[in-house]
């Protein structure tokens, strides 16, 4: 049976396995530190399996360059489950419990497979009129938690600073 619950600061180095298993390279793992190290996972959440961190989820804070004012949005990512757990729900566990966990937030903003992210209720981020940094197109999704929670003529959603450390 897979749990999830709230990260414990002992499982940093079971979340950096999992990301290092799920991904090909370390980027993931190495973003996870950094967001924890820096103090912006709003929500990080492990799903474990006999006692066993075996799927992790992060969400940190975004901002919109059309709305400054507004800081209560998150972005999903990374989501990583260790591969001989995938294909189970255990991603979909976690992304659920880590919405659930982010209710408080206006709304969520995704980089992923909108095949995916379309059933947790995602939508193309263009149809709040917002855009990303990475020039994700379809792949680039919002989810409003809460009517009104993506205000109009948002622009340009700017994930952590970690994220553009990541790159390259």
């Amino acid at each position: 049976m897979i749990t999830v619950r709230p990260e414990r600061p002992d499982d940093a180095p079971a979340i950096r396995r999992v990301h290092e298993a799920a991904f090909p390279t370390t980027l993931e793992g190495r973003l996870v530190d950094a967001l924890r190290d820096a103090g912006r996972l709003t929500v990080s959440l492990v799903a474990e399996r006999d006692r066993e961190v075996v799927g992790h989820v992060a969400f940190s804070p975004v901002t919109l360059d059309g709305a400054p004012g507004v800081t209560d949005g998150v972005g999903l990512a990374p989501v990583a489950v260790l591969p001989a757990h995938q294909r189970r729900g255990v991603g979909a566990q976690l992304v659920r419990e880590g919405l659930a966990a982010c209710a408080a937030a206006g709304f969520v903003v995704v980089l992923g497979d909108p095949a995916y992210y379309g059933r947790f209720g995602f939508a193309p981020a263009s149809r709040w009129g917002l855009r990303d940094e990475y020039g994700g197109g379809e792949a680039f999704q919002a989810l409003e938690l809460r009517s009104g929670g993506i205000p109009a003529g948002a622009g340009l959603v700017r994930y952590a600073p970690e994220f553009a450390a990541m790159e390259g």
